[in-house]
């Protein structure tokens, strides 16, 4: 099937139904495997090196299973019929994005915000981010689903979608193993230090070229938007590199810029402070709006890298 109609479709699709809660998620099935291998391996391979080497191992065969899974399922049902598979192709696409997904978690820590119940907001964003809520009054709140936005523009919409343009269900799928193993086993704690290191770095590495054309988009988001593409450029290249992640703070410290907002600051993880250096200028005090404003430039931004990659393709194919 055309990648640029498969890839559009299941863009669509995401947008108007996301992850119906009744349908099995590709995403669960990997979960499951990543779990069983880390019971399975992570006890009986405890020194550095055989934590490292078994880690990599069960890194390299969850993704490699979760290519070739998709591949021959999709052999298997485009057999069956052209059609079948062509809408297998979709759905498995739409089942890697997570902009609705994104904006509705983000939807349910704003609307207990306006509303004024500081215990129910808390309550919501305890679900989409790790840190200690209990806590937080209204701006740290907002802080915390702007950066959860702003994070995961690049592992829910950019990423998944660079991935499909290229090389349609298969690798987008690969991807979403990679971006499931880093969430699940990389970790710098005592149990993952060297077990998970592999997935972290594998999904640092995946994440690499998206993240960046993530930051272009969002500039680009920021000025069709009327927002502050310039503010979005500064803290880009002032902020970025202190992040602990090489990607996340890309992303971030735009949306820190193009709202005029200061991300970052003082977090408690069970009960334990972590400082993380600030994103962007404090123009304006963080507002409940802010979320709404950040959920915007996700979707503007997904959109721009959807139409972009269907221009690139549409040159590839012509020359």
């Amino acid at each position: 099937m055309n990648l640029a109609i498969a890839v559009s479709a299941a863009y669509i699709i995401d947008l108007l139904v996301g992850d119906p809660p009744r349908l099995p998620h590709p995403v669960v099935f990997i979960g499951r495997l990543i779990s069983l291998a880390d019971r399975v391996l992570r006890p009986r391979f405890k020194s550095p090196g055989a934590a490292l080497c078994s880690g990599a191992l069960m890194g390299a065969a969850v993704v490699g299973v979760s290519f070739a899974a998709t591949f021959l399922l999709l052999r298997l049902v485009y057999a069956i019929h052209p059609w079948l598979g062509a809408a297998a192709e979709i759905w498995l696409i739409s089942t890697t994005l997570a902009a609705r997904s994104l904006a509705g978690a983000a939807g349910d820590v704003l609307k207990p915000l306006r509303e004024g119940n500081l215990s129910a907001a808390r309550d919501m964003v305890g679900r989409i981010v790790g840190r200690d809520t209990d806590k937080m009054d209204p701006a740290g709140v907002t802080r915390a689903a702007v950066e959860t936005v702003a994070e995961n523009i690049v592992d829910g919409v950019v990423s998944p979608l660079f991935y499909a343009l290229i090389g349609g269900a298969p690798l987008a799928m690969a991807y979403k193993a990679v971006n499931t193993l880093d969430s699940m086993v990389g970790y710098r704690d005592e149990r993952y230090l060297y077990f998970g290191r592999f997935s972290a770095r594998l999904d640092d590495l995946a994440n690499y070229i998206p993240a960046r054309l993530a930051g272009l988009l969002l500039v680009a988001a920021a000025w069709l938007s009327g927002r502050n593409p310039a503010g979005a450029i500064r803290a880009v290249f002032r902020d970025a590199g202190k992040h602990p992640s090489p990607n996340s703070g890309i992303p971030e410290s735009a949306v820190a810029g193009a709202l005029g907002v200061r991300l970052g600051g003082l977090n408690i993880y069970r009960g334990r402070e972590s400082f993380r250096h600030h994103m962007g200028e404090p123009v304006q005090p963080l507002q409940p709006f802010h979320i709404r404003a950040a959920v915007d430039l996700m979707y503007l931004s997904s959109l721009l890298a959807l139409l972009c990659g269907i221009l690139v393709l549409q040159v590839i194919s012509s020359a």
